[in-house]
C-alpha cells in the first residue's frame, strides 16, 4: 500500500527561494504595467473629456454662429420680403389708376365720334372740313393713342406685378427654409449631454448628394435679395413712368379737349353771325320784293292807263280818214294824231313794256334769291342744332379726370 502512493517531487530550498523572487518580481512587474495602464488611462481619459468639451463647445460655437448667421440672413429676406410686398400693393394701386384712367378715355372718344357723325348731317355748303371738324378728328386721334399707351402700360404693369410676386415667392420660400433650418439649429442647441432624446443614429455623418456649399447657401439667397430688389427698382421705375403717364395724357386730353369746345364756339358764333347777315338779307329781298311788285302794279296801271289815250287817237285818225274828197288833208290835226299814236305806242312798248319785264324779271330774281336765302339760313339753322344743341350739349358730360 505505501508503495502505491509515491510522495510529491520535493524542490531545493534554493529553487524555492529562485520562485519566490520570481513571483514576486512578476507581481511587481504587473503592478507596474498595471500602474502604467491606469495612468496612461487616466490620461487619455482627460484628454479625450477635454477634447470632447472643446469640440462640443466648437460645435456649440458654430451651431451659435450658424444661428445668427441664419439670422441675418432671415433678417434680410424679411426686409426685401416687405419691401416687394409693399410695392406690389403701391403698384396695384397704380395699376387701378390705369384702369380707371382707360376707362375714363371711353366716354370721351365715343362723344368725339358721335359729333363726327352728327356733323355729317350738315347740309350743302355748311359741310365744310372746319376747324372743328379737324380739332374733333385730332381728339380722336389724342384719345385713341392714349387708350393704346394706358393699354401698354397696363399691360407692362401687370408683368412687373407677376415678377414681383415671383420675387416675392422665392423670399417666401428661402424664409420657410430659413426658419425651419433655424429651429433644427435652435434644437441642436439646446442638446446637452444629459437630453433625454439623444440617441445613436445610423448613418448620421453620411452627406448626401443635395448638401450645398456655404458658398453656394449664401449666393442663393444673395440671388433671392438682389432678384427682389431689381424688380423693386424696375417697379419704382415703372411708377414714375405711370406718374409721368397719367399727368401727360390728362394734360393732353384736357387741353384737346378745350380745344375742341373753343372751336365749336367759334363755329357756332361764326354760323350765328352768317345766318344772322342772311337774315337781314333775306329782310332787304323781302322788302325789295315787295317794292318790285308795287312797281310792276304800277307799271301795270300806267299800260293800263295808255289804253284810253290811244285808242282815242286812233279812233280820231280811223274817223278823219273817213273825210270827203279834199277834205281828206294832211293837216296839223292829222299829223299830231299820228304822232300822238306813235307816241303813246312807242311809250308802252319800249319803255313802260320793257321796264315791266325787266320789272318782272328782277321780281324772279329777288324770289330766287329770297329761296336761296330762306334754304341758306334752314341750313345754318341745321348746322347750329347739329353744333350748338346735339354736339356742344353732348360734350358738357366730357369730363377728363386725374387718376
Amino acid at each position: 500500500m505505501s508503495r502505491l502512493l509515491q510522495d510529491p517531487p520535493k524542490f531545493h530550498p534554493s529553487e524555492w527561494r529562485t520562485a519566490n523572487k520570481m513571483q514576486c518580481a512578476t507581481a511587481e512587474s504587473q503592478k507596474s504595467r498595471s500602474e502604467r495602464m491606469i495612468a496612461e488611462s487616466q490620461r487619455l481619459l482627460d484628454e479625450t473629456e477635454k477634447t470632447t468639451q472643446r469640440t462640443q463647445s466648437d460645435v456649440n460655437k458654430k451651431i451659435e454662429q450658424r444661428q445668427e448667421e441664419i439670422k441675418f440672413w432671415k433678417q434680410e429676406l424679411d426686409n426685401k420680403l416687405e419691401q416687394i410686398v409693399h410695392e406690389t400693393e403701391v403698384l396695384l394701386t397704380f395699376k387701378t389708376r390705369l384702369e380707371k384712367s382707360l376707362e375714363n378715355c371711353k366716354e370721351p372718344l365715343a362723344i368725339a365720334q358721335k359729333c363726327l357723325l352728327n356733323r355729317q348731317m350738315r347740309a350743302g355748303i355748311d359741310l365744310v372740313h372746319d376747324e372743328v371738324e379737324q380739332e374733333l378728328v385730332k381728339e380722336a386721334e389724342v384719345l385713341q393713342g392714349v387708350i393704346a399707351l394706358l393699354g401698354r402700360t397696363l399691360e407692362q404693369t401687370n408683368e412687373q406685378i407677376r415678377l414681383n410676386r415671383s420675387a416675392k415667392y422665392n423670399l417666401e420660400m428661402d424664409l420657410k427654409d430659413k426658419l425651419t433650418a433655424l429651429m433644427v439649429d435652435d434644437y441642436c442647441a439646446s442638446l446637452t449631454d444629459n437630453t433625454p432624446d439623444t440617441r445613436y443614429a445610423d448613418n448620421a455623418v453620411k452627406i448626401e448628394g443635395n448638401f450645398v456649399s456655404p458658398e453656394d447657401w449664401i449666393d442663393f439667397s444673395n440671388i433671392n435679395v438682389e432678384k427682389a430688389d431689381k424688380q423693386r427698382n424696375s417697379s419704382l421705375a415703372l411708377r414714375a413712368l405711370i406718374n409721368d403717364i397719367l399727368s401727360q395724357t390728362t394734360n393732353d386730353m384736357r387741353k384737346q379737349c378745350e380745344m375742341v369746345n373753343l372751336a365749336f364756339t367759334n363755329r357756332v358764333k361764326e354760323v350765328k353771325d352768317a345766318k344772322h347777315k342772311l337774315e337781314t338779307l333775306l329782310a332787304m329781298v323781302m322788302d325789295e320784293t315787295a317794292s318790285q311788285e308795287e312797281n310792276i302794279a304800277a307799271l301795270k296801271k300806267a299800260i293800263a292807263a295808255k289804253e284810253g289815250p290811244i285808242k282815242v287817237a286812233q279812233t280820231r285818225l280811223e274817223a278823219r280818214n273817213r273825210r270827203p274828197n279834199v277834205e281828206l288833208c294832211y293837216d296839223t290835226v292829222q299829223y299830231r294824231l299820228i304822232s300822238e299814236v306813235e307816241e303813246i305806242t312807242k311809250n308802252i312798248q319800249r319803255q313802260l313794256k320793257d321796264t315791266l319785264a325787266q320789272a318782272e324779271t328782277q321780281l324772279k330774281s329777288l324770289s330766287q334769291q329770297r329761296l336761296s336765302l330762306e334754304e341758306q339760313i334752314q341750313v345754318k339753322e341745321n348746322t347750329l342744332y347739329i353744333d350748338e344743341v346735339l354736339c356742344m350739349q353732348l360734350r358738357e358730360s366730357v369730363y377728363i379726370n386725374s387718376f
